[in-house]
């Protein structure tokens, strides 16, 4: 294929907007969610509204911002990372909901509690314990924090409602739930950290419940078309081989519920785009999820680049990869959106280049990106 042919494949294939419910993304390119540690006090600044709004304006459809935390006080582990509650801090996020739509794009917060990665004593609230399932860490640590009460469940789930209302009423397009890589509801979801007698402990339809909850909360804070993605892994922090489902129907039983109770959109993480995710297919867990749901898909993994993101953010060199096989897939239809993250980070023309055609522009991730809003 001439460099010619896939660039204008590329702006063909990437600029169809798609719709979330009642929201309508301009084309299928998405910034995924980054933390980033550069709101003192968990209030987002004017940098950081520059920051997104770069990208909104190169052509990034729909910005998925960095994790942010609910208004519980176990719920995260730096008063550095921007915080989803708060009226000064809400008034940060108000800005940059105002600047991304006034740069051309969409824009949701990620809403998120870390659950039992985090460790008594940190910041933002020094003295709220540790919480989880079953009060065990990923590593399968116990002892290090408490079993979460029904008191807690209940508190934890308005938390999730209350911010997703606050991004209705400031201005957002939607919200999307951390339900991945080991935080606190994928604590729920995985058996290794879920040891509960209870309703919300047992077989992998019981381990949703808690998750379903706060989806059924959600939808009942928003407005009917207000758009509902939730994001879930497999892998976890830590343990890269995790599985929550090991085969199709382990799969559908596990999304059925959260589709019921609300979600609008999946956002499928994994590490690498291209590899399958059960025997005998070639979809991967984005095609998956929308083949078992009926609802719209959101890819991410290494999207851009060959090298495993992890050890990139220790500082390991990655290079840049062709997209003709993402472009594939998403002319096919097994997924609607692409999520974009370390080629995003360091590069906020990133789109403009790919739907322009500018492959040659394109360069390997640089560590030293994580050092700056650039």
């Amino acid at each position: 294929m001439t460099a010619t042919a896939s660039a204008s494949r590329a702006a063909q294939i990437l600029s169809r907007p798609v719709s979330l419910n009642g929201l309508t993304v301009p084309n299928r390119i998405a910034m995924a969610p980054m933390t980033r540690e550069f709101s003192p006090g968990g209030i987002p600044g004017e940098d950081v509204a520059s920051y997104y709004a770069r990208r909104a304006a190169a052509g990034v459809g729909l910005i998925v911002t960095e994790g942010t935390y609910v208004g519980h006080e176990s719920a995260g582990r730096s008063d550095t990372v921007p915080r989803f509650h708060g009226d000064e801090q809400l008034a940060g996020w108000a800005k940059v909901a105002e600047a991304v739509h006034a740069a051309g794009g969409t824009i949701v917060p990620q809403l998120w509690h870390i659950g039992m990665v985090r460790s008594a004593g940190e910041p933002p609230f020094a003295d709220a314990p540790a919480i989880g399932p079953s009060g065990i860490r990923l590593d399968g640590t116990e002892g290090m924090g408490k079993s979460m009460t029904p008191a807690d469940l209940d508190d934890v789930i308005a938390a999730f409602a209350e911010a997703a209302a606050a991004a209705e009423r400031i201005g957002f397009d939607g919200v999307e739930l951390h339900g991945a890589h080991g935080y606190l509801i994928d604590q729920f979801l995985w058996s290794d950290t879920n040891r509960r007698a209870d309703e919300y402990g047992g077989d992998l339809v019981a381990r949703t419940r808690f998750a379903a909850e706060i989806v059924a909360a959600v939808r009942a804070a928003v407005s009917p078309t207000f758009p509902v993605i939730f994001r879930y892994s497999q892998w976890k922090s830590g343990a890269f081989d995790a599985r929550l489902a090991h085969s199709p129907s382990e799969l559908q039983a596990l999304l059925t519920p959260l589709a019921e109770a609300g979600v609008d959109a999946f956002h499928a993480s994994t590490r690498r785009y291209w590899l399958p995710e059960f025997d005998g297919s070639d979809l991967n867990l984005a095609g998956w999820t929308k083949r078992l749901t009926g609802k719209p898909a959101i890819t991410v993994g290494s999207v851009g680049l060959d090298g495993d993101f992890v050890r990139a953010f220790a500082g390991e060199g990655s290079t840049v990869r062709g997209l003709d096989d993402l472009l594939d897939r998403l002319e096919a239809e097994e997924f609607d959106l692409v999520a974009v993250g370390r080629a995003l980070l360091q590069d906020p023309q990133w789109a403009a280049k790919v739907l322009e055609g500018r492959f040659g522009e394109l360069a390997p991730y640089d560590v030293a990106s994580l050092g700056s809003l650039s």
